[in-house]
């Protein structure tokens, strides 16, 4: 198994892509512009991480996704590399082209999405509409200018219909719009990711400085201490279920290693997680 990448554009973007992946990290999600997404899982599984959610995925599910920083992981994080392929299948949607494509104005509609990424059941019109798009991924010559425009506003009218959305210029005026995602409600939902304080800047839109300062503000603490604390004292809930392995209290809370685990353990709690557990 190889990495493999097939891309069709469309007035020098990318809208329809396929990726074949025998193994990925965690990996971010980056942005040409404000671009929103719809990807199909055509082998194994995938989870996403945002703000707020993690999400699996797997050939029954399909995510639709807001122009927002999110990961692609492993489903079973205490795998740095899958066991099994990975084959996905985008779509993107690009603010600057829709006048292009659907000649619509997007400022005429005020609709909103209560989202920003959403878990979505593949139904029979979409797994269709799956298999046409991997056709013209196999088959780049057919997919001219009028068939990427054709199947880009198919794309658009299953979304549409099958959300109960108004209409098409709802959708995409809503589309675009990410919701705002507090950042305390970020960080509290990623605490235990093993995200570093890079990744977790990303997740928050923000350049790792400006991320380090609003910790401070919110939190009255260093991003490194705070989580670290938390770690720390959820691992000793969990010790005590003696059912446990110290090393699954480990991996649960975000330590990549056992022996990271037990050094800060024993930092903080003045004993080690055996130790601990005894008392």
């Amino acid at each position: 198994m190889e990495f493999r990448e097939q891309i069709i554009t469309y007035k020098d973007r990318v809208v329809f892509i396929k990726l074949s992946m025998p193994y990925f990290n965690r990996t971010l999600k980056h942005y040409v512009e404000d671009e929103a997404c719809f990807m199909f899982v055509n082998k194994g599984e995938v989870a996403i991480r945002s703000q707020e959610h993690l999400m699996t995925l797997n050939k029954n599910q399909g995510v639709l996704a807001k122009c927002l920083n999110y990961f692609f992981e492993p489903v079973d994080g205490r795998k740095n590399q899958c066991d099994n392929e990975i084959e996905s299948v985008g779509i993107f949607l690009y603010p600057s082209l829709i006048k292009d494509i659907f000649e619509f104005d997007l400022a005429s509609s005020n609709y909103t999405l209560d989202y920003n990424l959403k878990q979505i059941q593949v139904d029979k019109l979409l797994e269709n509409y799956r298999a046409s798009i991997d056709i013209l991924l196999d088959n780049p010559e057919l997919a001219d200018d009028s068939m990427i425009k054709t199947k880009l506003k198919e794309f658009v009218l299953l979304i549409t219909k099958s959300q109960d959305i108004p209409s098409q210029l709802d959708f995409l005026a809503a589309i675009f719009k990410p919701n705002e995602v507090a950042f305390k409600s970020t960080i509290q939902h990623n605490l235990y990711a093993n995200l570093s304080i890079d990744e977790l800047a990303t997740l928050c839109h923000l350049s790792t400085s400006s991320f380090k300062r609003k910790f401070k503000e919110v939190f009255n603490d260093s991003p490194k201490q705070y989580i670290l604390k938390k770690k720390v004292e959820k691992a000793a809930e969990l010790l005590k279920n003696k059912e446990l392995r110290i090393s699954d209290v480990a991996f649960d809370v975000g330590f990549d290693s056992l022996a990271t685990f037990n050094r800060n353990f024993a930092k903080i709690f003045k004993k080690t997680p055996s130790e601990y557990r005894l008392n």
